[in-house]
């Protein structure tokens, strides 16, 4: 978890709360998943309509925390926890659960073995070709990597992503149809412009690659915890806030990187809020488009903790205002 509040509250978000633990690791590699659906009403919220949900679960002991979420075809899915552990599988009607693969991020040589070398928070995957870019808070560096994750193909470590906090750096990543991959930090600033972001043009994985620097003013929704392309070229951001009733709140919105210039600040247009009971620490997000519908997929981080979950919801985005009616 970031520090989005004092320390007292953070502890009590990830800490130990009274009558619950940590789920601690044990030496369990099981290779299945168990989804279980959510009783929810359909509803909407601002442009979001609950469409299903469900909880994930599995004995694997690497499963969970999750921050970074993918949709490919075939209802399959890629999650990917901040523990540097990757799921795949499939979500068939009813909540089956098939094809599933569990596993580890490569590290690369040399590495202490630190959690920093595999803070997961945003993922990208390229549906020609497979290859998967990961933006890692951690070493904020972005890496290219094979399609069955055995292999790193190559790793940005500029000093322009150096730069960022260590825990408060690359946060979001969207890449967009036409190549170009936005990367949003999650409290990297330097004035009252807002928070940092950069905008590639060329593979961002290259090294040495450097982005357009720009600011996003997130206008009090929270913190950008994951961005997802839409089909019109815009992109959703997920944003995250933290407080004590509730704990949290997940704001969705929209921004346009037609916007975007060096040194420029963009803003966002609200959509919509995750609704009660449905709450918890979503970090990641996938758009899908579906007989003409645009589909949201949020997926939730349960920092390996007993008392939150690992959700994975669906929503139809409805009535979104076009480009220029969210203009500014």
């Amino acid at each position: 978890m970031r520090r989005l509040l004092p320390a007292a509250l953070i502890f009590l978000t990830i800490g130990p709360m009274p009558g619950t633990h940590f789920r601690y690791p044990v030496d369990d590699e099981s290779q299945s998943v168990t989804a279980r659906v959510l009783r929810h009403p359909a509803a909407t919220d601002g442009m979001l309509r609950f469409v299903e949900g469900w909880r994930l679960s599995s004995r694997n002991s690497s499963f969970g925390g999750f921050s970074a979420l993918a949709w490919q075809s075939g209802d399959r899915f890629l999650l990917i926890g901040d523990n540097g552990h990757w799921t795949r599988f499939r979500l068939g009607d009813g909540g089956r659960v098939d094809d599933v693969a569990i596993g580890a991020t490569p590290l690369p040589p040399n590495n202490p073995g630190r959690k920093a070398f595999v803070d997961t928070e945003a993922v990208a995957v390229d549906p020609a070709t497979g290859k998967i870019w990961v933006a890692l808070e951690g070493i904020n560096q972005i890496w290219r990597l094979n399609p069955s994750f055995t292999r790193i193909e190559s790793r940005n470590r500029s000093a322009q992503l150096a730069r960022w906090p260590t825990n408060r750096g690359a946060e979001a990543m969207a890449r967009l149809a036409d190549g170009r991959t936005l990367v949003f930090s999650e409290g990297a600033d330097d004035d009252d412009r807002g928070t940092e972001a950069l905008l590639f043009t060329g593979d961002p994985a290259k090294p040495g690659q450097r982005g357009l620097r720009f600011f996003y003013d997130a206008e009090g929704k929270g913190q950008v915890s994951d961005a997802a392309p839409l089909p019109d070229g815009r992109v959703l951001l997920v944003h995250r806030k933290l407080g004590l009733s509730p704990l949290f709140t997940t704001i969705l919105a929209i921004v346009d990187p037609a916007e975007i210039r060096k040194g420029g600040v963009v803003r966002s247009v609200a959509i919509g809020q995750v609704p009660e009971p449905l709450r918890d620490n979503f970090e990641g997000a996938a758009v899908m488009v579906e007989d003409g519908q645009t589909f949201l997929w949020l997926v939730s981080d349960d920092n390996f903790n007993k008392w939150q979950r690992s959700l994975l919801l669906k929503f139809e985005l409805v009535d979104l205002p076009d480009s220029k009616k969210a203009a500014r």
